[in-house]
């Protein structure tokens, strides 16, 4: 259910890193490590299995948005995810 603006104490912009202020050009990254990334944390951050699903909430549409800045590598296993990385 929405809630007024009121309710919360403070209210912050809505500013995303562009791929280029994200990623290592020579680096490819799974979801789940560019997710970790637009938190600020390092790719490798350990985390609970809970935060990890809220963040690629914030990743997956982020990857989307950004896919035309964006090659993709198939996974190198069935078991495994993709890579993403920046357009060189």
């Amino acid at each position: 259910m929405p809630k007024p603006k009121d309710d919360f104490d403070r209210l912050h912009p809505c500013d995303f890193y562009e791929p280029d202020e994200l990623l290592d050009p020579d680096l490819m990254y799974t979801v789940y490590e560019i997710a970790r990334l637009l938190q600020g944390l390092d790719a490798d951050a350990e985390l609970d299995v809970a935060d990890e699903e809220i963040l690629l909430d914030w990743a997956i549409p982020w990857i989307m948005r950004n896919s035309e800045q964006l090659v993709v590598a198939e996974p190198p296993s069935d078991e495994e995810p993709g890579y993403y990385g920046l357009k060189t």
